[in-house]
């Protein structure tokens, strides 16, 4: 029994770990107890062939093991869908910006497509009609305005709507012209998607702070 620290000593430092005990100790020990000296020798024999012998085959999981993991990580497809899908929306806005503005210019520029207003009803409606191609390329290019351009957009294409079907209705405005405005509301429900998503994804994210709090 009295060896038995001096064992566990030498087996400690065979793994290469602390010996509970001074190197000095242990040295005068094995100098003078044969027992512990062959015990050493052995147990250095045993360990130096155990870490020299051939690991045993081992089957190839690969396969298994790939297989067995999801096809994606969690969340990570679903931002990446809604990546996609406020690319789109943006590119759809900016494609309906640019043709309010291809609409607008022309009259602004040359007054052609004023028709029988005066010039200056002209010009006054070719700006506000360029001021809403404006408003879409802004939005298009930092959705976080989105929020503040709907109300404007919104009740622009509120009141628009049926004062333009009234004016089609009696005769006073051609179809094509009226069509035009088509574009409006393209575009403010184009921007409602962006503002609503934007809400949508700061609730997710309050809650989100919330629930790791």
């Amino acid at each position: 029994m009295a060896c038995l620290p001096y064992r566990e000593a030498i087996s400690a430092r065979l793994d290469g770990e602390p010996l509970g005990m001074p190197v000095a100790r242990l040295e005068e020990h094995l100098a003078g107890c044969a027992a512990c000296t062959v015990w050493a020798r052995d147990a250095a024999r045993a360990t130096r062939r155990a870490r020299l012998a051939a690991a045993p085959p081992v089957p190839d999981l690969t396969v298994a093991v790939l297989s067995a993991l999801p096809r994606e990580l969690p969340g990570v497809g679903a931002a990446a869908r809604a990546r996609l899908a406020a690319t789109t929306l943006r590119v759809a806005l900016l494609a309906v910006g640019v043709a309010q503005a291809t609409l607008a210019w022309p009259v602004l520029v040359v007054g052609k497509g004023a028709m029988s207003a005066p010039s200056h009803l002209a010009h006054e409606t070719v700006a506000w009609n360029l001021g809403v191609a404006i408003a879409f390329l802004a939005v298009a290019a930092a959705p976080r305005l989105a929020a503040g351009a709907l109300p404007f957009l919104g009740s622009f294409a509120a009141v628009l709507v049926p004062v333009t079907l009234a004016d089609l209705g009696s005769g006073h405005v051609h179809v094509d012209r009226a069509g035009a405005h088509l574009l409006l509301l393209v575009g403010t429900a184009l921007v409602a998607t962006l503002a609503w998503r934007a809400r949508r994804s700061r609730s997710a994210a309050a809650v989100g702070a919330r629930v790791a709090a």
